[in-house]
């Protein structure tokens, strides 16, 4: 199982399953928070887009969650 996934905007993450990312693609922020609910138990890390991880601000700190990385805006 891919221990990174990449979640947001499809434009802006889909160069990451070049390299085996897990790509959890959310173009609205409902979208996001979905996508965020369906996070394999195995993955490790989530980059998300700068829009997914503002729609996730309060789900991030949330103890047990996948560390998350943001990309530059």
């Amino acid at each position: 199982m891919e221990t990174v996934a990449v979640l947001g905007e499809r434009p802006l993450i889909q160069g990451f399953a070049l390299a085996g990312g897990l790509l959890l693609v959310a173009d609205t922020p409902d979208q996001a928070r979905r996508q965020w609910e369906s996070v394999p138990a195995g993955v490790r890390v989530v980059v998300l887009t700068p829009n997914a991880a503002a729609a996730l601000s309060a789900a991030r700190d949330a103890p047990g969650v996948p560390m998350t990385v943001v990309m530059p805006s």
